[in-house]
């Protein structure tokens, strides 16, 4: 496709013309989910198998093969969808190229051993729409993701990329724009929930001679999260597109894209989109003929979880240490180098052309009254269906775990989910029904955050999952705040002595009043969340803390110190089975005789306890 520069909306028009004929000249498209979790399961060995089988069967021009981005369903990589028809193929493998070509591509024949089979009705479904895992969902964001290449711009024009902005440019003053995004309820999805057109008009009313920053905050670093992440390296052109409307409307002539250098293929893929806009005048001087200019630099973070913070964020563009500072002033009013900043998270940034192509009002109807449209949630830990899942908000969790995420698997019971990330909650089975929402999660004692979401069955020990995220979060404050920087440590020590048996009468209390000055103490969001781990997993299960302390046991069978392994005499059938996994040489037995545990030697690794078959494998 030959590359020209975008003058107005008729140039626009013309070229994405082209580009939707040359495409319907392809018969079908095979959509292969190649973002990272695809490529650790072999996506781009199935890429690389499909073109060269397309190519040896001569079909280049009917068939078209496109590496997209993340499809949402994890679980089931690598995974292709075959359109026109919609046709999902699952869990592939190299070897099955040759038979998809020759069977389905060619013959239009169903191959029965590649479809998902849903656990529930034990039935085998042909086309991704009908998969229970989407169904519920309404992919409004992430959904473009299966017809886009990410590293073509083309793709993106094909679908009405970049219409929002010649709207926004040709038709809308800056205010309108402005008064759209308050009218739709957006609010940011990075954790704080603030309004953005709200925050878009203190930015634009801010004055600073005239010169201001926009900034998409891509540094998203919470444990088990990856939907910013999956959002960038999938459509990155789709949060360019909301970010040069939204400088448009604040009045900013340059914007920062702050991403993770750990992220290696969103960082390639937004660089590369940031080149191919400027190639088509999408960005730099003059866009689509306006006297509009602005252009984007990436910024590359290097994995400091404190800089997800908008004021150690900003430190960490000019080259400062990334630790918070003293608000007010907020970015808005001073933020990078000292002039007026605004800064949104990605998906925030790719919500905005759509409520400008569909209007506030389609937006606004979507969700709750206090918090409109989507929100995409990575689905992770004791779930069958891991993933990325975008709801409308107000979903109860009930939904999201049963009937998206498909139970908890060996059908074991629900304990809790916690969200938000490392400063989040854990909201537990009681609260099933909670719908989700900015408002309904901090009074269950919890946030929205970024989106995290990971869920945990009966096995997990709720005073070791608290341990856990303050050990993450201790690691990760900057130091800068003695209520954080010493505050979090004293709580991950209070509560790991509780795990190793040293817990005493009155820590529960003494946590309880160290959690509360922390969030109260702190400067940042950091430390004022820091202790949501430890007061929601003391508001709801109160009684595992206490059985650690005053009985010395752990009743999830998790906390090493607290447990013992032993075999129970009734059930051995001396298969032999849990001698060879324990790396101790613990066990001893002979075939079809009872065995015996020496306990001296015993690590408490659990390996003999996965192992064994017939629950013959106790935990005392």
């Amino acid at each position: 496709m030959r590359k020209k520069k975008i003058h107005d909306i008729i140039d626009l028009a013309k070229l994405r013309d082209e580009i939707k004929k040359k495409n319907a000249s392809y018969k079908i498209q095979i959509a292969v989910s190649n973002g990272t979790c695809g490529q650790a399961r072999g996506s781009e060995k199935i890429v690389h198998a499909f073109r060269k089988e397309i190519e040896r069967q001569k079909i280049q021009d009917k068939v078209k093969i496109r590496a997209t981005g993340c499809q949402g369903f994890c679980e089931v990589e690598p995974n292709i969808i075959i359109f026109p028809e919609g046709t999902f193929y699952q869990k592939l493998k190299p070897k099955n190229v040759k038979e998809i070509i020759s069977q389905t591509i060619l013959n239009n024949k169903i191959i029965d051993d590649l479809l998902y089979i849903d656990p529930k009705a034990n039935k085998k479904i042909v086309y991704e729409r009908e998969i229970p895992f989407y169904i519920k969902q309404q992919r409004i964001v992430s959904g473009n993701n299966v017809y886009i290449d990410p590293t073509d711009i083309n793709d993106y024009l094909a679908i009405g990329g970049y219409d929002a902005l010649s709207k926004a440019l040709s038709e809308k003053a800056p205010e309108e724009i402005i008064e759209i995004i308050e009218n739709s309820g957006l609010r940011g999805r990075g954790g704080a929930g603030f309004l953005t057109g709200e925050k878009w008009k203190l930015c634009r009313n801010a004055t600073n001679n005239g010169f201001k920053f926009v900034i998409c905050n891509a540094d998203e670093g919470d444990p088990g999260a990856y939907m910013d992440r999956s959002l960038l390296e999938g459509n990155p052109h789709s949060v360019l597109e909301g970010m040069i409307i939204g400088a448009y409307a604040i009045g900013a002539n340059q914007g920062y894209v702050y991403v993770r250098d750990e992220y290696p293929l969103a960082v390639k893929h937004v660089t590369l989109a940031v080149e191919q806009a400027r190639e088509y005048g999408l960005l730099g001087k003059n866009i689509m003929g306006s006297d509009f200019d602005f252009d984007i630099i990436i910024s590359k973070g290097q994995g400091a979880f404190v800089c997800g913070e908008e004021t150690a964020l900003i430190a960490s563009i000019e080259g400062r240490r990334g630790e918070p500072r003293q608000r007010p002033p907020y970015p808005v009013q001073k933020g990078l180098w000292g002039r007026p900043t605004n800064i949104n998270n990605i998906e925030t940034w790719a919500n905005v052309p759509l409520i400008i192509n569909k209007g506030a009002e389609w937006f606004s109807k979507i969700g709750t009254e206090g918090s409109k449209g989507t929100k995409i949630f990575s689905l992770v830990g004791k779930i069958n269906n891991t993933g990325l899942v975008e709801v409308p908000m107000g979903i109860i969790l009930r939904e999201i775990i049963y009937e998206i995420g498909g139970g908890i698997p060996g059908e074991k019971e629900f304990k809790a989910v916690q969200t938000g990330g490392p400063s989040g909650g854990c909201i537990p089975k009681e609260l099933l029904d909670l719908p989700i929402d900015y408002e309904s999660l901090v009074k269950a004692g919890s946030i929205m955050g970024s989106g995290g979401m990971i869920v945990m069955d009966e096995g997990t020990c709720m005073v070791d999952v608290a341990k856990y995220f303050l050990n993450f979060l201790r690691d990760e404050s900057c130091g800068k705040c003695l209520s954080c920087r010493e505050g979090t440590h004293r709580m991950w020590e209070i509560v790991n002595d509780i795990t190793e048996g040293k817990g005493k009468e009155g820590d529960i209390e003494l946590l309880e009043e160290l959690a509360k000055a922390v969030k109260l103490a702190s400067l940042c969001g950091l430390g004022q969340t820091a202790s949501n781990p430890v007061l929601s997993t003391l508001r709801y299960f109160r009684e595992e803390y206490e059985a650690h302390i005053r009985d010395k046991k752990c009743p999830a069978g998790v906390c090493k110190e607290l447990i013992q392994y032993s075999i129970d005499e009734e059930k051995c059938t001396g298969c032999t089975a849990c001698i060879k996994p324990c790396p101790q040489g613990a066990i001893k037995g002979e075939l079809k005789k009872l065995h015996s545990l020496d306990q001296s030697k015993c690590i408490k690794c659990g390996a003999c306890y996965e192992t064994c078959r017939f629950n013959a494998i106790v935990i005392k």
